[in-house]
């Protein structure tokens, strides 16, 4: 309970703060992650956890205790020097081996390690110390439900015409933020994951807690909640993680239109209704959809098409295809462990050939808009690869098992949110980056936990 407690919190907690995008609150977040990773320790401490772990779960973190023996290694060997000019002092790149592990600014690397570490170890514990599958559908169902009050939050703001969060009192760096999140992008990938967690609770609980019946059980208000979560998407005005979401919501028609009508016509509705009224629903749904986000959807669709012209006029992605250019000729440099963890913003510097722009100031990069690009430009093809071990590792725990519906669709937000990390950044949010991790941990123990149930239990989930 303590386990799943501290993941929740910290899941609502870093939400509420910014996404956890902003500098000052990294470290209360950091802090809060320790818990996770004390309660970690408390875990394999404890003889009747310690027995039921070193089986299966704790080998998975061998990849990222790997991780952390390298960029420790790399912290022992500064990549810049600092070096005064007057009053100013500036970083100067060190000449290394290329093999050398080796942070360009070490204390930065720690930082974002620490940060790490509590992130994953917070999310790891649901799989080492939850035993109830029970206990991981009460964690989702609460983080849902905070996502669902931001999602009001944010729409309610958007419709007041805030100019900043929290209605205006915080400025945004970004034109289009919501809710509590700076950048519009990162709130998009952050609902795919909650709207996949989402519809796998309401299709499990389809027929009722009990078999009362779709309309006296949870998933009315599922439903409901899932076209909320839906809506705030391109309310934001992020247009790719629109197409995101409607993926998940063709995954849940095709993957659980069975079991909704199957519970609708249990709860004795005519099949010539639930055509009737699934058609009407979407009509309905179209038109909140477009009264409540339509101006944001036609300017962020009029913006596309001037994207798409300018793509083709100039025959390439241009500033994007120089930015990912330019972060390959960074990775290259130091391609087996990079160039530190957290090193990008200071490192890219030395590789960005953009020009300035019409108003003479310099064009600054704090991320790749590329993760996995940019993972490989920090710690290399090593790091990286470990990083996809500590994926991989607890997968192979689900080889021949037939996935419920709670594990499939919070395993499709994750491969969503991974593929869309290709020419994105939304790990370079808190928060996304632990609903990923939690949402995954949350899939991969419910599997194995059904699995351990009897038949006839397992088939009812």
């Amino acid at each position: 309970m303590a386990v799943a407690a501290q993941a929740a919190v910290l899941m609502i907690s870093v939400s509420w703060a910014f996404g956890g995008n902003a500098d000052w609150v990294r470290t209360p977040i950091s802090l809060l992650g320790t818990l996770g990773m004390v309660l970690t320790a408390g875990v394999i401490a404890d003889p009747v956890g310690r027995g039921r772990i070193l089986g299966g779960g704790l080998r998975w973190a061998l990849p990222v205790a790997a991780l952390n023996v390298l960029v420790l290694a790399s912290c022992l060997t500064p990549g810049f020097r600092q070096v005064s000019f007057g009053l100013e002092r500036m970083l100067m790149p060190v000449e290394m081996p290329w093999w050398r592990p080796s942070a360009a600014r070490p204390e930065l690397a720690l930082r974002s390690l620490w940060l790490f570490d509590g992130i994953y170890f917070s999310c790891l514990n649901l799989a080492l110390a939850v035993s109830r599958r029970r206990t991981l559908r009460i964690v989702l169902a609460i983080v849902v439900g905070n996502a669902l009050v931001l999602a009001v939050f944010g729409t309610t703001q958007k419709l007041l015409g805030a100019t900043g969060i929290y209605f205006g009192a915080v400025r945004s760096p970004q034109d289009y933020f919501f809710a509590s999140f700076v950048y519009d992008n990162h709130w998009g990938a952050f609902m795919v994951l909650m709207i996949a967690a989402c519809v796998g609770l309401t299709l499990r609980y389809a027929y009722g807690r009990r078999g009362e019946g779709f309309f006296r059980g949870p998933s009315l208000v599922g439903l409901v909640a899932v076209l909320m979560l839906g809506l705030s998407v391109p309310l934001s005005g992020s247009r790719a993680c629109t197409l995101l979401v409607g993926v998940v919501c063709c995954l849940a028609l095709v993957k659980g239109w069975p079991t909704i009508l199957g519970a609708l016509r249990h709860s004795g509705v005519r099949p010539g209704v639930v055509y009737g009224g699934t058609a009407l629903l979407a009509i309905l749904v179209a038109w909140a959809a477009w009264t409540v986000a339509g101006e944001v959807i036609e300017s962020r669709a009029a913006k596309a098409r001037a994207q798409v012209a300018a793509i083709l006029a100039q025959g390439g992605l241009g500033t994007r295809a120089v930015l990912y250019r330019d972060t390959w000729r960074m990775a290259r440099e130091r391609p087996v462990f990079g160039w530190g963890m957290g090193s990008y913003p200071t490192v890219f510097a030395l590789y960005n050939t953009q020009k300035p722009n019409r108003d003479r100031l310099p064009v600054i990069y704090h991320d790749a808009h590329s993760d996995w690009l940019q993972s490989v430009a920090e710690i290399g093809f090593a790091g990286t690869a470990l990083i996809g071990a500590a994926v991989l590792l607890p997968l192979t725990a689900l080889c021949r098992r037939m996935l419920t519906p709670i594990p499939y669709f919070l395993l499709s937000g994750c491969l969503l949110v991974a593929l869309y990390s290709w020419v994105e950044f939304p790990f370079g949010n808190v928060a996304v980056t632990l609903a990923w991790w939690l949402c995954f941990f949350a899939a991969v123990q419910y599997a194995r936990l059904t699995d351990a149930h009897s038949a006839p239990d397992a088939a009812a989930e």
